[in-house]
Order: structure tokens, then sequence, then C-alpha cells
């Protein structure tokens, strides 16, 4: 048997004021995200071309998309498309902040046809839990249960 990932259509969601959440993979500015990865996110030094492309792939990258067409956020969310899925690189450029699209996009996101079912949905953040609990996040119930492997020389 032959396991290869699933051949997931891009879906969108458009809202009232023009933003537009898509899964599209065209729609993402790989520059831009690296940029800010490398910039502006607290939680990455940001990645090589090579790498970022890599990730990009073996994810599935969302694009939040202004009214006028330019790309205004960005996630990707790592899956097994069954089981367990983490939203990660959640941002927001600052044009478009404080009009609640990193909570949209957190729920919205949940309603895919391909992931509506999965039982386990976590992210991470150090400053943003009360913008992730409006979209239903928690805090994890036992966090003692959880082990990471540390970055080399942190």
């Amino acid at each position: 048997m032959t396991i290869t990932p699933p051949d997931i259509a891009p879906v969108a969601w458009r809202r009232a004021d023009g933003y537009l959440l898509t899964t599209d993979r065209a729609s993402v500015d790989v520059d831009l995200v690296g940029r800010f990865l490398a910039e502006e996110a607290y939680w990455s030094d940001g990645l090589p071309r090579d790498r970022l492309e890599r990730a990009l792939a073996g994810s599935l990258p969302m694009a939040v998309i202004a009214p006028d067409g330019a790309m205004a956020g960005f996630a990707r969310l790592v899956t097994d498309y069954t089981v367990f899925a983490y939203l990660r690189d959640v941002f927001v450029l600052p044009a478009h902040r404080g009009r609640g699209l990193a909570v949209w996009l957190a729920r919205v996101i949940r309603t895919h046809p391909e992931l509506a079912d999965i039982p386990t949905w976590m992210l991470a953040t150090r400053d943003a839990h009360a913008v992730y609990e409006k979209a239903g996040f928690r805090p994890v119930p036992h966090p003692e249960f959880y082990m990471s492997v540390p970055k080399p020389g942190s």
C-alpha cells in the first residue's frame, strides 16, 4: 500500500467586509511570509527559502486576502486530516489588525469540509490567548502530559 497525502481542493470563505480566507496555495505570498517570520514573528527566527517552501508543502497554508487583493494575513495547519491539527504561524499584517481576522481565521478553518471532524486542534501562543479563546481554543487540560524536544542551545 502506498500512502500519499490527501489531494485537498482549495476552499475559500468571504466576510461581509470583503476579506477572503483561502487555502489556495497560489494565494500565499511566500516572500511576504518569509519576511514576516524572519523580521516580526517572536516565535520564529525565519527560515531559508527552501525550508519555508518545504514547510508550506508539508502543511495546509492559508492566506487572508484584503478587499484590495493584497495578502493581509497567513496561517498554516500541520495536520494528518484525521485526528490532529496544529495551527501555527498565524499572523495578520499591522494595517489589517483590529478587525477580528485572526479569530475569524482560527474559527472558520475548523469548518473546512476535510477538517471539520478532527477531534484535536492545538496551537501555541505566548500572548494571544484571549484572541484564540474567542475562536474556541482553551488551555490544554493536562499540560503535564505534553513534552517537547528543546532547540539545541536553548
